[in-house]
């Protein structure tokens, strides 16, 4: 919502703009009227939506064409004065004012239009029969409202309008020519039923009503007043109750009703609430709430954001098969502006026989965001509506930030739930096979990844004398000049070697020597391909010496050419050997 509001007053001369705005602020008709009143200052604490409101007077005689021009572009509103008894002043406000104003604003962003007739007290007839074609012919006008500001009626009023133009806007909701909401109102709103619908069975029961109810207006609805709401809608709409319960065309026809009946506010509050901007974009600051991560601190999701997303899950796995199916996926991040997960995310994440996402996998890849890119994550649980289901301040209470690495170095442990494993070798010694096998898949099962839908990264679960981590492994690109820090930084390393290839090892060797050496993080040597006949490797001595040397572990023997699932107990110790560095 805007952090305050312009009102630009208008209008020939003589017909009360400035009176309009003394009487406002002295609550009393001025007995002398200077040329234009100096622009005032309403506080937020006097306001009824508690924004502060600047009130700009214009006046012919004091003022130039190019003044008038930057004023307009400067305005939020503008109020267009005529006097109810000058039949010049109507007629000006459509073949001057309303002309000038169109052509000195952007046409993109229009600015809401208030047409107000002062000196009603001197008729006894209303103008709004001249007013409503007028009304009619520009979708700009908001409103218009008569007053006086000799008798100071509507006085106040008249400014409340000018304000809930600028903080409601018709504009962004709905087409008046059409009589129906705006495709973009249409979309954000369908969005929030889908957030607020917490069993997917596309209705909203009195439970999700009464849960919408009061995150969006702090009290729940009394239940007579539940019923009268879906009478309202039943008696509308075939389709807009369904066993006892608002289906979506009966949430977008309220909404429309609403808008209809002037109650703008009623759906912008709500808009507002899941993070919707006057554009109906979702806010920036909704999606990325500050979050600060100092140098050698990592990112994992706290066990309330895992319940959640356990609930996400749980409400679109309609077939209870504890898999999300690719419909069911796209049904879940229905709520996207884009789908988030490609071909490579089952590549990356445990999956079941049919290729489908498992229940373990969904949780990992969330894992993975959350270490890789906390903003991704923190815009994703934007989407979902994490912060109104879950009852949070924003998504960030959903994150931990681990301690600072130097400190678990210190004190040889960590207090991690997510390990990261860097996997360095040569092309062809068996690095992609290694991530495969973390998945459980073997030689035959990898043979049938397609190239573009490879992942660089594997991720799932491992325990560690009986407590549940992550490991994640990461494949990095085997150019030894171009290591970057991300490539370097990590809680173990794996050296992998193909026995097969006598060239194979002289990698790992250079790598360790060049980059790891005299480092802190502990490293292990896997010897890949261990079902082919091992052949000595072309290097100073062998490689059970040099990790003798370096003070490693010997060796790891490693295949992933087996009947069944690969064996995952080299997971596990690195899983160890990266808690108690």
């Amino acid at each position: 919502m805007r952090k305050d509001v312009r009102i630009l007053l208008v209008g020939e001369p003589k017909v009360g703009k400035t009176s309009l705005i003394m009487s406002l602020v002295s609550e009393e008709f001025p007995t002398v009227v200077p040329y234009r009143a100096e622009e005032i200052t309403i506080p937020a604490d006097v306001t009824p939506e508690r924004v502060p409101t600047h009130i700009v007077d214009f006046s012919d005689a004091e003022q130039t064409d190019e003044q008038l021009f930057q004023e307009i572009s400067k305005a939020n509103v503008i109020c267009i004065v005529y006097s109810v008894n000058n039949k010049t002043s109507i007629e000006k406000v459509t073949s001057y004012w309303i002309p000038l104003i169109l052509d000195n604003t952007d046409k993109d962003s229009r600015v809401p239009l208030i047409l107000v007739g002062n000196k009603s007290d001197l008729v006894e007839h209303s103008s709004m029969e001249t007013i409503l074609p007028i009304m009619n012919q520009y979708s700009e006008i908001e409103t218009c409202v008569e007053c006086s500001a000799k008798n100071l009626k509507n006085i106040s009023e008249l400014f409340y309008y000018a304000q809930k133009a600028v903080l409601h806007p018709t504009g962004p909701l709905y087409c008046p020519e059409k009589k129906d909401m705006k495709p973009l109102c249409v979309k954000a709103l369908t969005r929030i039923f889908k957030v607020s619908d917490l069993d997917n069975d596309g209705i909203l029961n009195d439970s999700e009503l009464n849960f919408f109810q009061r995150t969006c207006f702090n009290m729940p609805l009394e239940p007579q007043a539940l019923e009268d709401v879906k009478n309202v809608v039943k008696k509308n709409l075939r389709d807009g109750v369904c066993d006892n319960g608002l289906t979506l065309k009966g949430f977008l026809f309220l909404h429309t009703l609403f808008i209809q009946r002037g109650r703008h506010e009623t759906t912008w509050t709500v808009l507002r609430r899941f993070g919707y901007d006057d554009d109906l974009e979702l806010n920036q600051d909704y999606l990325f709430p500050p979050l600060k991560v100092p140098a050698d601190c990592t990112t994992e999701l706290n066990h309330t954001a895992y319940l959640f997303l356990q609930s996400v899950f749980d409400k679109h796995d309609k077939d209870r098969d504890c898999a999300l199916s690719p419909e069911e996926l796209r049904d879940l991040f229905d709520v996207f502006p884009y789908m988030p997960w490609g071909p490579d995310v089952n590549n990356t994440v445990c999956t079941n026989e049919q290729g489908w996402i498992t229940y373990q996998g969904y949780l990992s890849q969330w894992t993975l965001t959350t270490y890789l890119d906390v903003q991704r994550c923190l815009e994703y649980l934007g989407y979902l509506g994490y912060s109104i289901i879950a009852e949070q301040e924003s998504q960030t209470a959903g994150i931990t930030v681990t301690r600072d690495k130097k400190i678990d170095l210190q004190k040889k442990q960590t207090q991690r739930g997510v390990f990261r494993c860097n996997i360095f070798g040569d092309v062809g010694s068996g690095k992609s096979g290694f991530l495969q096998a973390l998945l459980g898949r073997n030689l035959m099962h990898q043979q049938m990844i397609k190239e573009e839908h490879k992942s660089y990264y594997a991720i799932s679960t491992t325990f560690v004398y009986g407590q549940e981590k992550y490991l994640l492994l990461h494949e990095v690109f085997p150019d030894l000049d171009y290591l970057s820090d991300a490539d370097l930084t990590c809680d173990i390393v794996c050296l992998v070697y193909d026995i097969s290839n006598p060239y194979s090892f002289d990698y790992c060797a250079k790598v360790f020597k060049q980059y790891f050496m005299d480092c802190k993080i502990p490293c292990m040597m896997i010897a890949a391909k261990s079902d082919l006949p091992e052949t000595k490797q072309f290097y100073g001595c062998s490689p059970l010496e040099f990790c003798r040397r370096h003070k490693m572990p010997p060796p790891q023997s490693f295949t992933c050419n087996t009947a069944g699932p690969p064996s995952r107990d080299i997971y596990t110790k690195l899983s160890t050997m990266a808690m108690y560095p």
